[in-house]
């Protein structure tokens, strides 16, 4: 009897625990935007107030990037950070957007051919290329008119997930394409299969090198990552995906999530 009632108590910790979290996200959720406006990059100092490790290296950041935005932490941030950074180079580079849209039109097809489910990606696609027309840089109206309708696009919930649903078929697509390549980045005794269900596909799960690999080799698109942590040395290390790709996506990892980043 007391073995139950433990097991009771435990259970009901675990649900106060669940409760708890689920509380914590509402509250990033109601608080934060999914991707804020450009704030500058000297905003990050205040959080590490006091922290001479981290302050010394947002300085020497700050010599290289003037502004940020913020995204929402929930496990999809490096997905939505990358998409509104890239479609925000492609308003300004009409010949890159051509080559983009078409890639991305012809996706679908690529997937289906690697097994995915069309009547999974129809939706999906439907919205994605909506996305990517409604900025498109041909578009009456100029640059500034995009740049709002990105940003309008992106705080609506409905559109910014079906966007970052479709990005994570995309990855998984390419994890699968070129499996034999991809495998060794994974840790343990998981297949590509199982990762690609368990930690690529899903929502909210979060990124890592290999995917930034993957979606970037997939896509074409250059990108920069800028890791501030407390690795030794007073600066900032940054990665190029694929490397010695040119970037035109440029991100800041901190433990656990990722923002954009705009050069000087």
């Amino acid at each position: 009897m007391e073995s139950v009632e433990q097991d009771g108590e435990q259970v009901n910790r675990d649900d106060l625990i669940l409760q708890q979290q689920r509380e914590i996200e509402r509250e990033i959720s109601d608080s934060t935007p999914l991707v804020s406006d450009q704030l500058p990059l000297t905003c990050l100092t205040a959080e590490y107030d006091g922290d001479a490790v981290f302050t010394a290296k947002i300085q020497t950041l700050a010599s290289k990037y003037k502004y940020m935005r913020r995204t929402r932490p929930d496990g999809n941030c490096f997905f939505r950070a990358f998409a509104y950074s890239y479609l925000e180079w492609l308003i300004s580079n009409k010949a890159a957007y051509d080559k983009f849209r078409s890639i991305a039109e012809t996706s679908k097809d690529k997937l289906i051919q690697l097994g995915f489910p069309s009547f999974t990606l129809e939706d999906f696609h439907g919205t994605f290329m909506e996305v990517i027309n409604r900025v498109n840089p041909h578009n009456p109206g100029g640059v500034e008119k995009n740049q709002n309708e990105l940003h309008t696009i992106f705080n609506e919930q409905g559109y910014s997930d079906y966007v970052i649903v479709y990005l994570r078929l995309m990855t998984s697509g390419k994890l699968q394409e070129d499996a034999e390549f991809y495998q060794h980045f994974i840790e343990g005794d998981m297949t590509i299969e199982e990762f690609r269900h368990q930690e690529v596909e899903p929502m909210f799960k979060e990124s890592d090198h290999i995917h930034i690999i993957a979606l970037s080799s997939a896509l074409g698109v250059g990108v920069r990552v800028e890791y501030l942590d407390r690795a030794e040395g007073g600066t900032v290390k940054a990665h190029d995906f694929p490397e010695g790709a040119q970037p035109m996506v440029f991100l800041i990892y901190r433990p656990g999530h990722y923002d954009i980043l705009y050069p000087n």
